[in-house]
């Protein structure tokens, strides 16, 4: 199960990249994603039952507008603060404990933050995650751990762990 699951993230990787639903496309990237199968697939995917779950890709859609939605309100905000005469920043790096416990769920998480326009994850130590943030607009750590992270953790958590 391990395999196929590889092979069809790969698959649907290639085609998002090439963007091109032709035979001789299809024919390429299964090849190439039957390669990097072989190759590689023994080293991931150790959990293959949860890829097969309905509700865990309906909350990964859910996910994923909540995402897009976000990215949009930070690129306006960072938008905002680059054309204002006065530029007004705040930065600095912040502290923010996290409740996910898989690897793969805290780096979702801390690539979801770097994606964010105004916001960098810089670290990750155990549960913690150091953030550099554009304008910190708070200083008390419940305030800025829900502004940060709220959007993302409470999804992630559902279908990532």
């Amino acid at each position: 199960m391990r395999y196929v699951a590889f092979f069809i993230l790969g698959l649907v990787f290639w085609l998002l990249l090439t963007f091109k639903l032709t035979v001789a496309n299809l024919i390429a990237g299964a090849v190439a994603s039957l390669l990097c199968t072989l190759i590689f697939a023994r080293y991931y995917f150790t959990g293959v039952v949860k890829f097969i779950q309905p509700q865990r890709w309906f909350w990964f859609l859910v996910y994923l507008v909540r995402f897009i939605f976000s990215c949009i309100k930070a690129n306006l905000d960072v938008a905002y603060r680059v054309l204002h005469p006065k530029m007004p920043i705040r930065p600095g790096i912040v502290k923010v404990k996290t409740s996910l416990k898989s690897d793969f769920a805290k780096t979702l998480l801390a690539n979801s933050i770097t994606m964010t326009p105004g916001t960098l994850t810089v670290d990750i130590i155990d549960d913690c995650f150091y953030i550099h943030w554009i304008y910190i607009r708070s200083e008390d750590p419940e305030v800025y751990t829900k502004m940060i992270m709220g959007a993302f953790e409470k999804y992630i958590k559902k279908f990532a762990e």
